[in-house]
């Protein structure tokens, strides 16, 4: 209109804008992007784990790394019983914390247990690896005494994801050879990790026991853990892990060519078992 020399003023251009059913929108999100190819073949291949190591008795665990939390008065979303709503920064600047808490989960399937070891370093696969072995230090290897096996299920991104090395590696000197277990990892295909077990057990549940309630310490992070509970008997533990957990900490290729990595026959990239290289430790 202004190239014809037409001067045309916000009301008018309003007007003409709706007569034409034209308005201000945002974004919908209803396109789905193209299913990976072997999504469906992957959750039949987990199916089919899980009934085998619960035939056999062999633990499963789900396992994943839960939001970061930043700790301080920060806004906690939902609402809680009290005479006065807590008061809380009006913004959420990360250097207004006293630290960033970083949960990474460990949930037993069969036993409805789950376990979350709180970090305040970073979210590495050598904190999620440390993770995995305090829990078999700890819980796993007594509530599974004859367990020869362990079944990962994890994400396919993330500090466990698939393509990490340094994951892979640390499993297999910490857990497998440390410990004499044949550990088999399955990973979630691309844009599935809401299936993933631990999402909707117990880091749901989690968020609606603290919802509402800031944490303003690490210590009501963890007491908000302990606290969940549910009529079908999930029990939460938690733990608080302070040591240090550098990034870009590499893999070199001699160190994974000597991993006793076996993948599956089926969709290889997300399923493989790490032996131990020393069967009689």
């Amino acid at each position: 209109m202004t190239r014809a020399g037409e001067r045309l003023g916000r009301t008018t251009l309003r007007r003409l804008l709706r007569r034409h059913k034209l308005s201000l929108k945002s974004n919908v999100k209803h396109l789905s992007p193209r299913e990976h190819p072997d999504r469906d073949r992957q959750f039949q291949y987990i199916q089919a784990r899980r009934r085998s190591f619960e035939a056999a008795g062999w633990p499963i665990l789900s396992v994943d790394t839960k939001k970061r939390e930043l700790i301080g008065p920060f806004k906690s979303p939902g609402r809680i019983w009290c005479e006065r709503a807590p008061e809380v920064y009006t913004h959420d600047f990360p250097h207004h914390a006293k630290a960033r808490a970083i949960p990474y989960g460990v949930y037993d399937v069969q036993a409805q247990r789950g376990h979350i070891y709180v970090g305040v370093s970073a979210d590495t696969p050598d904190f999620a690896v440390e993770a995995i072995v305090r829990w078999w230090q700890r819980v796993g290897r007594r509530r599974y005494p004859d367990a020869r096996q362990l079944l990962l299920l994890a994400d396919g991104g993330g500090s466990n994801g698939y393509r990490a090395r340094r994951w892979k590696y640390q499993l297999q000197e910490r857990l497998s050879d440390a410990f004499g277990l044949r550990v088999t990892v399955c990973h979630y295909p691309p844009g599935a990790s809401k299936w993933n077990p631990i999402e909707h057990r117990l880091f749901s549940q989690i968020s609606q026991t603290w919802a509402g309630t800031p944490l303003t310490s690490l210590e009501v992070m963890l007491e908000g853990i302990r606290a969940t509970r549910t009529a079908t008997g999930l029990r939460v533990g938690a733990t608080l892990v302070k040591e240090p957990f550098p990034r870009g900490l590499r893999v070199t290729p001699a160190q994974m060519a000597a991993l006793s990595l076996l993948k599956h026959a089926i969709c290889p990239r997300w399923n493989y078992t790490l032996r131990p290289r020393n069967p009689r430790r």
